[in-house]
């Protein structure tokens, strides 16, 4: 009764959609769970996704859940995400990719998750890492640690959204480090973000990570701009 009272006069929106969203709904409504433009790793060779890297850093597997298109549904969920305080959208993102890439052969080897760090002061600008929650449930669903402060980024830079591919590159290279890199020996990390697009800030995650010996990786993210 209490649940029923606090949606009568607390209604929460589809954070797609922005429409209200029904008592037996969850942060999406059933309507944007099936028009969500999905990437559908199963169909979609891994090796889309690991082109974007091709030549420079080695990916084991790639995968992304949906596929971002400009003014659509998906950016309008990455957006409430970030900037809206709509942290939950993580946990449910999560669940749902992490649940579609443990019934994969291409993953049973991930033995740790680890989300792109943001700096101290965007943090405290935002107040949480957009993609922790994300992470979180991944791995709980492996079984598997998920580590948040052994990669750290070391470098404020400014927001890169409509910076092309060198640029970014050029913002981001050197922005980040390790602590306590022993824990990273030998270990197959699952990176994951929000959003790929160039690149560059996975890249300049995963060549620090791979200084450690015997690190392997792949990656995971939320929405990928084809």
């Amino acid at each position: 009764m209490l649940r029923d009272l606090l949606h009568l006069f607390y209604p929460t929106s589809c954070a797609a959609c922005d429409q209200v969203l029904l008592k037996n709904e969850n942060t999406l409504c059933i309507s944007c769970r099936h028009q969500l433009p999905r990437y559908n790793f199963q169909y979609h060779n891994a090796e889309i996704i690991k082109k974007v890297f091709s030549g420079r850093i080695l990916i084991q597997n790639a995968t992304a859940l949906l596929i971002f298109e400009k003014q659509g549904l998906v950016q309008n969920i990455i957006h409430n995400l970030k900037y809206r305080g709509q942290e939950d959208i993580g946990s449910v993102l999560g669940q749902w990719l992490g649940n579609e890439i443990f019934k994969s052969t291409s993953y049973q080897e991930i033995t740790m998750v680890i989300p792109v760090p943001l700096h101290r002061k965007r943090f405290r600008e935002r107040g949480y890492n957009q993609v922790a929650k994300f992470g979180k449930e991944i791995a709980k669903i492996f079984e598997v640690p998920y580590e948040e402060k052994i990669l750290i980024k070391t470098k404020y830079t400014y927001k890169q959204a409509k910076s092309g591919g060198y640029e970014r590159w050029d913002n981001i290279v050197g922005s980040f480090g390790l602590q306590n890199p022993n824990k990273l020996k030998n270990q197959h990390i699952l990176l994951v973000d929000d959003l790929l697009t160039t690149g560059a800030t996975l890249e300049a995650c995963a060549t620090e990570l791979m200084q450690v010996s015997g690190v392997k990786i792949s990656i995971a993210t939320m929405a990928i701009a084809l």
